[in-house]
C-alpha cells in the first residue's frame, strides 16, 4: 500500500486562501488550545497575513466533502548541511475527521511542495505526549530521538 492510498478518497489538500480566514481560525485557534498556547487576536491576525504572502510562511488545507477539516504551515530555510529544507511547522486536524487520513494527505502535500521547492529534507516536531500523532508519525517518517530546548529571548 502507497502512502497515497491511505489518504481518504475526496481529500483535497490546496495552499490556503483569503476566502479560507474562518475556518482556518477556528482550526487554528483548536491548534493553539491543544498544545495551551494562549494566542492574542493579532498573533492569529498576524499567521494569516504571512500564510497569504506565501513568502516565509506557506499554508495548506484539507477539505472533505467541501469543509475545511485540517491545515499545516510550513517554511523552508537553509541548513549548514544541506543547501535547502521543509520544516513542517503547524499540522492540525479537526477532531471529528482525526484517523481518516486529513494528516496524512496534509503530510503527503507538503512533501510534494518540499521536493518542488528543492528541498532535501521534510522534518517536524510535537510534544512527547501526543501518542495519537506519534502513532501516525511512526508510520510516515523517521523519529530520529532528538529533544528540543527552548531558551527563553
Amino acid at each position: 500500500m502507497t502512502f497515497s492510498q491511505l489518504t481518504p478518497s475526496g481529500l483535497r489538500t490546496l495552499p490556503l486562501a483569503d476566502a479560507d480566514h474562518a475556518a482556518w481560525l477556528r482550526l487554528a485557534q483548536g491548534y493553539r488550545d491543544f498544545y495551551q498556547t494562549p494566542t492574542a487576536a493579532s498573533e492569529f491576525d498576524l499567521a494569516w497575513r504571512k500564510v497569504l504572502a506565501r513568502q516565509e510562511v506557506f499554508g495548506m488545507g484539507a477539505w472533505l466533502d467541501g469543509e475545511l477539516v485540517g491545515l499545516c504551515h510550513y517554511l523552508f530555510h537553509a541548513s549548514t548541511w544541506a543547501p535547502r529544507v521543509c520544516y513542517l511547522q503547524d499540522l492540525y486536524t479537526a477532531p471529528h475527521v482525526r484517523g481518516r487520513g486529513v494528516a496524512r494527505g496534509l503530510i503527503a502535500a507538503v512533501a510534494q511542495q518540499a521536493r518542488q521547492g528543492g528541498a532535501t529534507r521534510l522534518y517536524w516536531l510535537t510534544q512527547a505526549h501526543n501518542a495519537t500523532a506519534r502513532a501516525l508519525y511512526d508510520r510516515v517518517a523517521v523519529h530520529n530521538g532528538f529533544i528540543r530546548y527552548d531558551h527563553p529571548l
